[in-house]
């Protein structure tokens, strides 16, 4: 005698159970793996660009060579602010400019030996300005570069450093290393007697 097919309340229940099944199954694998994508997301927005950089050494002093030579026109540099180079017959006086300066006439100022600090408006706040200033040099020079990369650079011919804010440890390390003006071509020259137009910055 042929048997009845079973009914479809009995098959039902395990067809639910299977399938609930292969959701814990599938829950077990996925969720792991997604919340370990969120970890490192995680870790690598809260990673800002400074905490990567060493500020106990001068590692990443950028070294270049540059041969100066007195011009008549504006200059063309490869470097934001410059590190040297052809440049004009004036000089800036030492001091903080509050003003962007002509780079061609702070480049006079690296060729005698001088230290040009320079900043972003808009990443240093007054604070930082004054803080930047009071660790410039009597044979230094100070003003805003609105379009260079860093918070704060500080030069000298042929050597730049890009520095993390005005705090930056590696400023007084700079200066030990570079601030006499060993790598100018002139380097018992000074930024002082310079010109100090009104209509290019203060003096402080």
């Amino acid at each position: 005698m042929e048997e009845p097919p079973e009914s479809p309340r009995r098959t039902l229940p395990v067809v639910v159970a299977g399938v609930a099944g292969l959701l814990v199954v599938a829950a077990a694998v996925v969720l792991p793996l997604v919340l370990l994508g969120d970890d490192d997301e995680g870790s690598r927005s809260t990673a800002g660009p400074s905490s990567t950089v060493d500020t106990s050494n001068l590692d990443l002093v950028e070294e270049y060579d540059v041969q100066p030579f007195h011009v008549r026109e504006d200059v063309d540099y490869p470097q934001t602010p410059p590190v040297g180079g052809d440049h004009f017959d004036a000089w800036l006086d030492c001091g903080v400019y509050d003003v962007p300066v002509p780079d061609e006439n702070a480049v006079h100022d690296l060729e005698h030996g001088s230290v040009w600090i320079t900043y972003r408006p808009d990443l240093v706040d007054p604070a930082g300005v004054d803080e930047l200033a009071a660790q410039l040099p009597a044979n230094g020079i100070m003003s805003p570069v609105p379009d260079q990369e860093a918070p704060a650079v500080i030069t000298v011919w042929g050597r730049q450093l890009a520095l993390v804010g005005p705090d930056d440890p590696r400023i007084g390390l700079f200066l030990d290393a570079y601030g006499a003006g060993e790598t100018a071509p002139e380097p018992f020259g000074s930024c002082a007697g310079g010109t100090a137009q009104l209509d290019l910055g203060s003096n402080a």
